[in-house]
């Protein structure tokens, strides 16, 4: 990591000395399994590098799966022309939430629990907030949710595998909103005794009956999720309502609707593969570096040609690795940056390098849309960057029929007097529509349509849902 802040740069060559062994062991024993394999590994920045040079460097893996998400929702947003993604990742401990304006946005100041960590890695927000959260009563009487989570053993009482506290996904149970004979696709039976048994005991704590503390463990979760992307959006100056939440993960589907309407959005969407997204991602990524260099000066005062030139050593640098794994030159591009800011501040934006003048304007306005506000100050330059990638994999899914399913049966959810029908997605043909309340259940996940809301499946079976 070539760059100032000594405290940074040291975490983070500690982080790769500490990991990189093992990882390029576990690398080595694959390679070893697959000799007729050419394997890249997925690395934080959302792009891959070949398997026997990626140990080298293991500290740029550390988000490697979150990456994958985030590369599969963009390309399913590509698919589904809807560019621009408001995402989260809801899996059993944890919910990672992000955005996509077109590119992954990625940060250099990203953290590993309380390390820093100074490569660039996407750009995301992460909560403990699950399927596996676990619900109780505070020292004041309050209903809690989070952070900690009952894992996947003994996991939520539902399982049946010895959980006796009551989660998320045990109030999702009782709202009828989870089915206990699809869960996995059947595979596994879901135990309601014993979820109806943990959020019982929690309700009684609180004076509440059971299905009012269920409604309450879930609407707690969504108001987490949401102050979440908020800090992903709101908090940047960027307005939510022009983009669509796109949920995966095992549980996102089950409280896509209610974070749509908490964050005043009207798209969502719940894309094919929702539950392995981060599979397709890495599937649809480029080979690609990321390359630095700090560089200090005022924009009023340093030579452009040191820029210039510092720009062109990282570029061939970087050009040179994706030769070695097998791209082809004229097949490389790469994208010039830089970190700036006012002089005196301590933290850096950093925007397209474009030339002197146009670049100091360019931070300009992005320190207007971050902050709120722009300074007559003389701008600072901090580091300059390359992005080096190759092409991006053209990865198409198969087109689904244009036959129309009919709903498999009917439930009765809380809160509604009728029961509501219950669609299997895998049955579900191209065009079809139908609007909510409705559950849409599949091997390893299950969307709650609310009211209100009406659902469109597109030409690869992803569901395009509108308020």
């Amino acid at each position: 990591m070539p760059e100032y802040r000594e405290y940074e740069r040291g975490i983070t060559t500690w982080l790769n000395a500490y990991v990189g062994p093992l990882v390029e062991g576990y690398l080595q024993r694959l390679a070893d399994g697959l000799p007729d394999a050419h394997i890249s590994i997925m690395q934080s920045s959302g792009d891959t590098a070949d398997a026997d040079r990626a140990g080298e460097q293991a500290v740029h893996m550390l988000l490697s799966g979150p990456a994958g998400g985030l590369m599969g929702a963009k390309r399913i947003g590509e698919l589904a022309q809807r560019p621009q993604l408001l995402t989260f990742d809801m899996g059993g401990t944890s919910t990672d939430v992000a955005l996509i304006d077109g590119e992954l946005q990625l940060t250099s100041e990203g953290h590993i629990g309380r390390y820093p960590v100074g490569v660039p890695m996407v750009d995301m927000h992460t909560i403990g907030a699950g399927g596996g959260s676990i619900a109780y009563r505070d020292a004041g009487g309050m209903l809690q949710v989070g952070p900690e989570s009952a894992g996947a053993d003994p996991g939520p009482a539902c399982y049946g595998q010895g959980g006796r506290r009551p989660t998320v996904t045990d109030a999702n149970l009782i709202l009828g909103r989870l089915r206990p004979d699809a869960f996995l696709g059947g595979d596994m039976q879901l135990d309601m005794a014993a979820a109806q048994r943990a959020v019982g005991e929690l309700g009684a704590a609180l004076g509440l009956s059971l299905e009012e503390t269920a409604a309450g463990i879930v609407r707690l979760a969504n108001e987490h999720m949401a102050r979440a992307l908020r800090v992903i959006s709101v908090a940047r100056g960027i307005d939510p309502r022009g983009f669509t939440l796109a949920s995966f993960g095992g549980a996102g589907g089950l409280h896509v609707c209610a974070l749509a309407e908490a964050l005043d959005m009207h798209h969502a969407l719940v894309p094919v593969h929702a539950g392995v997204l981060s599979a397709l991602g890495m599937l649809a990524a480029p080979h690609g570096r990321q390359l630095s260099h700090t560089l200090t000066g005022t924009l009023t005062e340093i030579d452009p040609a040191s820029i210039e030139s510092t720009l062109a050593q990282l570029a061939t640098e970087g050009r040179a690795a994706l030769r070695r794994e097998g791209v082809a030159d004229a097949e490389i591009t790469a994208r010039a940056a830089v970190d700036l800011r006012y002089v005196g501040q301590a933290y850096t934006l950093t925007v397209p390098w474009e030339g002197i003048a146009p670049t100091t304007e360019a931070f300009h306005r992005a320190h207007a849309d971050r902050y709120g506000h722009r300074l007559e100050e003389v701008v600072e330059l901090v580091n300059v960057r390359v992005a080096v990638t190759g092409p991006t994999p053209k990865r198409t899914l198969a087109a689904i029929t244009k036959s129309a399913g009919s709903p498999r049966g009917e439930v009765r959810l809380h809160g509604f007097d009728t029961p509501v029908p219950v669609w299997e997605r895998t049955a579900l043909g191209h065009g079809q529509t139908f609007a909510g309340p409705a559950l849409i259940t599949e091997t390893v996940s299950t969307t709650y349509l609310a009211p209100g809301w009406h659902c469109r499946v597109d030409a690869i079976g992803n569901l395009l849902l509108e308020r």
